[in-house]
């Protein structure tokens, strides 16, 4: 259920959005597509909407679609339908971006449609997925040359971008609260006892050499180093980079920490433990074996692995796999979602490696996700002023709020997983 203590997304003006078409070309004007494709997305939209606990109020019409529940507005039912006949899902992101749908509760409209997303689309066009559905573009592939690419265009954005909604640790996952719901003012705790679950189950301490795959702002290192560890953490992105080894030199610990640009597939060495948090949803699933393969070859023997993964249904996963989606145009290109029977499955064919603890947490990135979102929009003119422009701020507004709708309707998860190889360290499976 979206948090009663939520506020609502204010609604503005239809047509209110000026669309640089320059920066957003995609957004700026509806796609050419022909009337009847128009016509047949329009009544499969009507089609799926009628029984949700939802209300659709589409402008020009006097009674609204679905059952009652979270108000969605339609201000430009031309302009919708065309982009969903045109990108389906991508189309639906980028009408909100252009401001022609709007919702007071966004987050409660986008979790309905979430715990729904399996029965949305006939099994007859579901068949048909392949015909239909955008493609992942190749440009997108993790491949060594393509990956930092990818990982820039989110992760190179501005860390005072970043650094408007996060707390003070600089930590960009999911925390673990006491209770929920929580105050702002408690996520930096819940991002420390995110962290410390994750060095316990690796075992970092005193002496342990540690890998973390993925550096983030670098504040997991420096909790690591304090407990003793010796750190190489590689990112790709630059400015993580940059500000990881300063928050690092100030903390009295850059000698106890090396932050390298690397791409985890060229580490050298081997490590006592190897921790990674929430970077697995950058490989893409045609590197996942790579990955993991790369673990086994990173990990000393009776050392421990430490992931922390967003997960799918696996059902879901298979499906949509080979989809281009919003989410990867305009936020994570390449990425990619895995399930826990995949992790399973690839650790178990490609490698030594098994997984020997599993623990979920789905409702806490809910609720960190909430926080983030709420902080993001009541600091909107410090955005404007770091030079991020109306639409810009749809966007990622939509994508925070489309995220957590995902873990309140349970559709994602958030798990917290250690690999290591039975028999030789005495872990069993």
């Amino acid at each position: 259920m979206p948090n009663p203590a939520s506020p609502p997304t204010p609604a503005p003006t239809a047509g209110a959005v000026r669309v640089d078409a320059e920066r957003w070309p995609d957004v700026a004007a509806p796609p050419e597509v022909s009337r009847l494709r128009t016509a047949v997305a329009e009544r499969i939209v009507r089609h799926a909407v009628r029984p949700l606990p939802l209300r659709v109020r589409i402008a020009g019409e006097d009674e609204p679609l679905g059952l009652g529940g979270p108000l969605m507005r339609v201000h430009q039912p031309r302009a919708f339908f065309r982009r969903i006949a045109a990108g389906g899902l991508i189309g639906f992101g980028e009408s909100y971006m252009a401001g022609e749908w709007d919702a007071p509760d966004l987050v409660g409209v986008l979790e309905v449609l979430a715990g729904n997303a399996a029965t949305l689309v006939p099994p007859s066009l579901q068949r048909l997925r392949g015909l239909w559905a955008p493609r992942q573009p190749d440009r997108h592939r993790n491949t060594t040359d393509a990956t930092r690419a990818n990982i820039s265009h989110h992760y190179d954005l501005s860390n005072e971008l970043f650094a408007l909604f996060l707390d003070e640790t600089m930590t960009y996952s999911a925390g673990v609260f006491r209770a929920l719901p929580a105050e702002p003012e408690l996520l930096a705790a819940a991002q420390h006892r995110k962290i410390d679950r994750l060095l316990d189950l690796a075992g970092v301490g005193e002496g342990t050499q540690l890998l973390e795959i993925g550096t983030g702002w670098g504040e997991l290192a420096l909790r690591a180093a304090r407990r003793g560890a010796k750190v190489v953490s590689v990112t790709l992105s630059e400015e993580q980079q940059r500000l990881a080894r300063r928050r690092l030199r100030e903390a009295g610990l850059a000698d106890r920490v090396t932050v390298l640009l690397r791409d985890y597939r060229k580490v050298l060495g081997t490590y006592d433990a190897v921790v990674s948090v929430e970077m697995i949803e950058a490989v893409g699933a045609e590197f996942w074996p790579e990955y993991f393969r790369t673990l086994d070859r990173l990990l000393a023997p009776g050392g421990r692995v430490a992931l922390q993964a967003i997960t799918m249904p696996h059902e879901r996963m298979l499906a949509s796999r080979d989809t281009h989606t919003w989410i990867q145009k305009y936020i994570f290109p390449g990425g990619m979602l895995p399930s826990t029977q995949a992790m399973r499955e690839v650790t178990e064919e490609h490698t030594a490696l098994r997984v020997t603890a599993c623990d979920g947490y789905g409702p806490h990135y809910a609720e960190t996700l909430r926080l983030w979102r709420e902080t993001f929009s009541a600091r909107a003119a410090e955005v404007d002023a770091l030079g991020f422009d109306e639409t810009f701020r749809r966007m990622w507004t939509f994508y925070l709020a489309y995220s957590e709708a995902g873990f309140r309707s349970g559709y994602l998860d958030v798990r917290q997983l250690r690999l290591t190889r039975p028999g030789r360290n005495g872990e069993t499976a």
